[in-house]
């Protein structure tokens, strides 16, 4: 199989490494000239994350990565999916599988990514969806997971799980990529509050974080037509491991920082992905606490602006113990 990655960070490079090295696809990754990320794998044959297989070809040609694989994995950030699909939406997809190994919800609209390649263009039923947990940390050296595929299409799901399958990584047959989408994207949320506990001395509350947090995400998914036990799902709650517990989790690493008063200088999707949640709670009239706690710590509460940053963090976060009392499990 002929495989064109789209995206040099981590997850690109690693999608690269993973095809090529555990699977022995024909593998193109293509990232652009003057990033830094495609920059340091040019000179290098390297980043801090993996050492890319010599059967891989590195371009800058976008037009050549399209044109010479059947399957397109984009692996970037989010919010740059859209003008991003401008881009290779101008040369000749239409036969083209697009597997989406990225995680987020458009801020400006509250659209899934999924939604944003069919408004781009492509056929719904040539894109798949591939999220779920793994650190590359962890799978560089041979430690297994599990994660999932979502599609439209049942049939092309069922293509990429088996195609995409290895002793490293097992993979299942979602079933509601609304919920899969939503899930994957608010997991990073959740993230970035567990980093705010752990930073701020409160991490026994990432007990009661994880319960309300999935109970919160699945309120969403089902208001915005998806199941609500997709939330206890692979996408989300089975991610919550490497998002809300690991050293090696961006968004964690960020509510962490932003409580010592401190920027997280890599990519954190769970900032504007809490601001979107915010606008679509709002848009479907419900409640997301968490979500919107997390909104107000990284907008509101300039927690960078002074020595003070915990302090401004926890004041939101324990804010949530203020709620009135409800059954735990309220009419949804």
């Amino acid at each position: 199989m002929n495989i064109s990655v789209l995206g040099c960070g981590r997850w690109g490079s690693f999608i690269a490494w993973y095809q090529a090295t555990v699977l022995k696809n024909k593998v193109i990754l293509c990232g652009e000239e003057g990033r830094a990320a495609y920059d340091e794998l040019k000179a290098k044959g390297a980043n801090e994350y993996v050492t890319l297989d010599k059967s891989i070809e590195l371009t800058s040609d976008l037009s050549h990565a399209l044109k010479e694989s059947e399957v397109i994995i984009i692996s970037i950030s989010s919010q740059a999916l859209r003008e991003y699909m401008a881009k290779v939406t101008s040369h000749p997809v239409g036969d083209k599988i697009f597997v989406l190994c990225m995680k987020g919800i458009e801020v400006d609209t509250g659209k899934r990514l999924s939604e944003i390649l069919t408004e781009s263009g492509i056929d719904r039923d040539k894109i798949a969806v591939w999220v779920g947990p793994g650190h590359i940390q962890e799978f560089t050296r041979g430690v297994p997971n599990c994660m999932v595929v979502d599609a439209y299409n049942e049939a092309l799901k069922r293509e990429i799980a088996e195609s995409f399958k290895s002793n490293l990584i097992r993979f299942y047959y979602g079933n509601d990529i609304i919920g899969t989408e939503i899930g994957a994207a608010a997991k990073n949320v959740l993230g970035i509050a567990a980093g705010v506990l752990d930073g701020s001395g409160y991490q026994s509350l990432k007990g009661p974080l994880m319960a309300r947090g999935a109970f919160e995400v699945g309120t969403l998914i089902q208001a915005m037509g998806g199941k609500f036990n997709s939330a206890y799902g692979l996408a989300h709650l089975g991610d919550y491991e490497t998002t809300l517990f690991s050293p090696h989790s961006h968004n964690r690493m960020y509510g962490e920082m932003m409580s010592k008063g401190h920027k997280f200088d890599k990519l954190a999707e769970g900032v504007m992905t809490a601001k979107a949640m915010k606008e679509l709670g709002d848009r479907f009239g419900i409640e997301l606490p968490i979500t919107n706690a997390v909104y107000e710590a990284c907008f509101i509460s300039n927690p960078f602006e002074s020595g003070d940053g915990a302090k401004k963090c926890m004041d939101v976060i324990l804010k949530l113990f203020d709620r009135q009392t409800k059954p735990e499990f309220y009419e949804k």
